[in-house]
């Protein structure tokens, strides 16, 4: 299956793209990572998105195109792809949906991780985590249990996202409705969006997803 996972940021996206990769062997394809890879490697695309990004500019939509084609052809035809945080405007929604005509493919679902804008805020700006070894906590929902030492590997040192603030999450949240919730109508007349609880457990929404992957 091809599927788009939605959500603002904090969401869970990433993790539950992880847990699709590992339960049933799709692709994650995140754009950013994608980029990332292009530009080390050194690809063709690769340097065409160096040099815009250099020039302290915004890599094009064509540009972010031509590296989903790639990684499209790369993929064996079997294998189902997760489209995480793309597309994320209806400009972008239009070019996946040639590419994935232009591969022999069709898109099956659009899952929306729903979220509380206030309950998403909390949840992000009290995590923090182990400046050893990443191990996460939460200043409400997961501390130590001991305090000020690490569960996992006893490092008394933890960090903070400078950006895991009220202030940023609430921007993330407004760029979100408005530019990416306006693709959903279009899915939706289509058929092919579900929702689910975006803040339940982990677990639980991955249990959601799979019920609706079935």
């Amino acid at each position: 299956m091809n599927i788009i996972l939605l959500g603002p940021p904090g969401a869970g996206k990433g993790t539950q793209s992880a847990r699709l990769v590992e339960r049933h062997g799709m692709r994650q394809l995140s754009t950013g990572d994608m980029l990332r890879a292009a530009v080390k490697a050194q690809t063709p695309v690769g340097l065409k998105a160096k040099a815009v990004m250099d020039r302290g500019e915004l890599v094009s939509d064509e540009i972010v195109s031509e590296l989903i084609d790639a990684e499209l052809a790369a993929m064996p035809a079997g294998q189902g792809a997760i489209f995480d945080g793309y597309p994320r405007t209806a400009t972008q929604a239009e070019m996946l949906d040639a590419l994935l005509e232009k591969h022999g493919r069709a898109l099956d679902r659009v899952i929306e991780l729903a979220v509380d804008e206030d309950a998403l805020v909390d949840r992000i700006t009290g995590r923090f985590t182990c400046a050893r070894c990443g191990a996460g906590y939460h200043d409400r929902y997961r501390q130590p249990r001991q305090a000020g030492v690490c569960d996992e590997c006893g490092s008394t040192e933890f960090k903070r996202r400078p950006d895991d603030n009220e202030e940023t999450v609430r921007t993330r949240m407004q760029e979100y409705r408005a530019k990416t919730a306006p693709i959903l109508p279009g899915y939706e007349a289509r058929g092919i969006v579900r929702r689910v609880d975006g803040m339940a457990s982990i677990d639980a929404v991955t249990a959601a997803i799979d019920a609706i992957l079935a």
